[in-house]
């Protein structure tokens, strides 16, 4: 009598009863342990294909790339750079190490307009990696009319083309982080639909978590299919301007002076107060969670631009507003010019206004109005000035023909 083949590991040489299980396949048994380690390797090599697709580069690299898209906030944009390069060294980080290293999410503190938002995008232009942008405000807590917190990771998962291993390895960036905070430091008894609740919500995903989104978008359509996706490893940055917070930083320094020589303006007047030293318990008593904030370790301050940085900002970038709308107008034959003046005004206006870089486009598209409606029709038209006058709306823009002879 013949003796039974004995079942064995054709991969390892493990028995039967040395293992959970055997697999009988094409050329033989597989035990559940060989199979385990062939999926774990297989999977840390498609996540390892995404990463290295990524572009990896040193924090000065990454601040170059910057400098050529945001202008001044120095200090922000070498903060980002370091912070970035070290998340995507942590995702390369070999899994046998016993050393965790924690992410680097960031908080970016600026007033309106100084670059906040624009920075966040050009940083994930430049890594090739998904990014969306989220408004604090819109979100509220589960129950409540408003969006939920997934509908973040679901826009992150379309931006990323439905791909999760890659919005897996994306940014977050969330605006107007300071408008869900608390009114002070002591908690509400009653329901808080845009400030506690949603600083719960967004603690969980942005400490990292295994969280499920609905397809169809939010809690709204509980049958709908849903997919996991894993936060441990997207990198969050949350903005907010913190309007009122140089009062906390101001009460607590401790150079101050009293007495009938005092100066009177630099007690009241805190709107040039530097924000460059501001602790996480500063953030605690403006209402932020600490929980939250120990979620943000990387805290980053941005200055609002002074006038040469604004009239900077509409010539030198790459996508200068100055040079988009020259590009417009030589689409039409027509070179454009902006006076030093015009430039100015523009800067100054955007100060007076207090809607920084962002507001520039406005002033710009207000003021060359008429020249974009006439311009099309003048087809001996070679050239436009515009002056600080067309700016302010007290004068038309001066329009050349051949050889230089005005015509308008």
């Amino acid at each position: 009598m013949a003796n039974k083949q004995i079942e064995r590991c054709f991969l390892c040489g493990r028995v039967k009863d040395e293992v959970n299980q055997l697999v009988k396949g094409k050329f033989g048994y597989v035990c559940d342990e060989c199979i385990h380690e062939a999926y774990e390797v297989l999977n840390d090599e498609e996540e390892e294909h995404i990463i290295h697709n990524i572009q990896l580069a040193t924090p000065r690299q990454i601040k170059e790339h910057l400098d050529q898209y945001v202008i001044g906030q120095d200090d922000a944009k070498m903060t980002l750079s370091v912070a970035v390069y070290n998340h995507y060294k942590r995702l390369r980080q070999s899994k046998k190490s016993d050393v965790e290293i924690q992410k680097s999410n960031i908080l970016m503190i600026g007033s309106t307009g100084s670059g906040k938002t624009y920075l966040a995008q050009s940083l994930a232009r430049f890594l090739g990696v998904p990014l969306t942008i989220a408004d604090a405000t819109t979100l509220t807590q589960a129950g409540y009319v408003g969006e939920d917190v997934e509908n973040i990771l679901l826009r992150l998962l379309e931006n990323a083309d439905y791909d999760v291993k890659r919005a897996e390895q994306g940014v977050i960036y969330i605006d107007e982080i300071d408008k869900i905070a608390m009114k002070g430091e002591n908690t509400s008894i009653t329901r808080d639909v845009g400030g506690e609740g949603v600083q719960q919500a967004l603690l969980k995903i942005i400490e990292g978590t295994v969280s499920r989104v609905p397809l169809s978008g939010g809690r709204k359509h509980p049958q709908a299919e849903c997919v996991n996706i894993d936060t441990s490893n997207i990198l969050f940055i949350c903005g907010g301007a913190f309007d009122g917070l140089e009062k906390i930083v101001y009460k607590k320094s401790d150079d101050k002076s009293i007495g009938f020589n005092a100066d009177i303006k630099s007690v009241y007047d805190t709107s040039t107060l530097d924000l460059s030293d501001v602790q996480q318990h500063d953030l605690v008593k403006y209402g932020l969670m600490p929980e939250l904030i120990g979620r943000l370790p990387i805290v980053t301050t941005l200055q609002p631009l002074a006038e040469g940085n604004l009239i900077r900002i509409l010539t030198e970038p790459k996508n200068a507003l100055t040079k988009q709308y020259k590009e417009l107008l030589a689409m039409d034959g027509v070179k454009l010019e902006f006076e030093a003046d015009a430039l100015k005004r523009i800067a100054e206006l955007a100060i007076k206004k207090k809607i920084g870089a962002r507001g520039l486009r406005s002033i710009i598209e207000k003021a060359m109005q008429n020249v974009m409606y006439t311009i099309p029709d003048l087809s001996e038209a070679k050239k436009v000035v515009v002056t600080s006058g067309v700016i302010d709306g007290t004068e038309e823009a001066v329009i050349y023909g051949a050889r230089n002879k005005k015509i308008a």
